[in-house]
């Protein structure tokens, strides 16, 4: 077994079983680490002279390099069952992500390089996301900064050629207090995918988040609300966003506007209580890494753990599909868009 393939189930595996994400965020540190290394058998002790390499991920990778199934895997997967298992066959299915940001706003690489990093993994399709203008601390494009990208992206996709990856356009743009999007509408309709996502005001009162969140929804330009209840679980942490989630997912079902799992490690946003209640209501999804450097993208299998365990098949997880069903949906009618 190849040692970086064994690293991610593990970190999927240990998401399964809700651990702490710093100790999903190992595994995923380590499989980047071990890129280093040459082919063939590594001895643990080599394996931990590595940056970011502990005891146990330097075990695991000195039996996969043997060609061995490491035995923390194969403890885990025999108490996770059949589910964990089938669960990692959404992994596999997986076809892109709706959320990626590069050095245009906060992210560290430039466009280009997070393309590669998601044609490396497989993926077949990829949304460039960065924020919008009101978002100045992350360097959120104006109009201007946006019709500049727009041709960036173009660009990239002509070097890349056919067949291989397709970056699409589009945007994490901020709800603003009223509902309304941070950017002109005229450019909103030209993006192949926008996420609409809450950066302000997180503390607001139940009711005006409620409405400011169904309202976004409703717009036929959203496409994705990203990281619904604002929260970060690590650190000091953040508390989730108050609202009706009830009324939020009627209204994202009812206009076919995606749910985003977002597997940022700090943020695993929405909670469990809340992704269960939006499975229930009907709502599409999308597992999304919120990506700000290429080994990030790595984060989408402890996503998909997350949407085995509610039950969510590939065809609701719109990161499944192929490129000419995605931009069908996000270029189609709101009744079209949850079949």
């Amino acid at each position: 077994m190849d040692p970086v393939e064994a690293l991610r189930r593990i970190a999927f595996l240990l998401e399964w079983r809700d651990a702490s994400p710093y100790r999903v965020r190992a595994f995923h540190t380590a499989a980047d680490a071990v890129r280093a290394l040459p082919a063939g058998p590594v001895d643990a002790a080599r394996a931990r002279a590595l940056h970011g390499i502990g005891p146990v991920t330097a075990e695991v990778i000195a039996q996969a390099s043997a060609g061995a199934v490491p035995a923390y895997l194969a403890r885990l997967e025999e108490e996770a069952g059949p589910r964990a298992r089938a669960g990692w066959g959404l992994v596999a299915a997986g076809r892109g992500d709706c959320h990626l940001h590069s050095d245009w706003s906060d992210g560290g690489s430039p466009i280009e390089v997070m393309a590669e990093a998601a044609a490396a993994l497989g993926h077949r399709w990829a949304v460039l996301t960065d924020h919008s203008p009101r978002l100045t601390v992350a360097h959120g494009l104006d109009p201007d900064r946006l019709r500049l990208q727009l041709a960036a992206v173009a660009a990239v996709n002509a070097r890349r050629g056919a067949g291989g990856l397709r970056l699409l356009t589009g945007i994490e743009c901020d709800i603003l207090a009223d509902g309304s999007l941070d950017q002109e509408e005229e450019l909103l309709a030209r993006l192949d995918v926008v996420v609409a996502s809450v950066h302000s005001g997180l503390r607001s009162e139940p009711g005006p988040m409620t409405a400011r969140l169904v309202a976004a929804v409703r717009n036929p330009h959203v496409d994705v609300l990203g990281h619904c209840t604002g929260r970060i679980v690590t650190g000091r942490g953040r508390p989730q966003s108050r609202f009706d989630a009830r009324e939020v997912f009627a209204a994202c079902a009812g206009s076919g506007t995606a749910v985003e799992i977002n597997c940022r490690p700090e943020r695993r946003d929405p909670p469990d209580d809340l992704l269960a209640m939006a499975a229930e209501a009907g709502c599409l999804f999308a597992v999304d890494t919120d990506a700000h450097a290429p080994e990030q993208l790595h984060w989408q299998s402890t996503g998909y753990a997350r949407a085995a365990k509610a039950g969510l098949g590939a065809d609701r997880l719109v990161t499944t599909w192929p490129l000419g069903r995605l931009l069908d949906w996000t270029g189609g009618p709101p009744p079209d868009r949850g079949r």
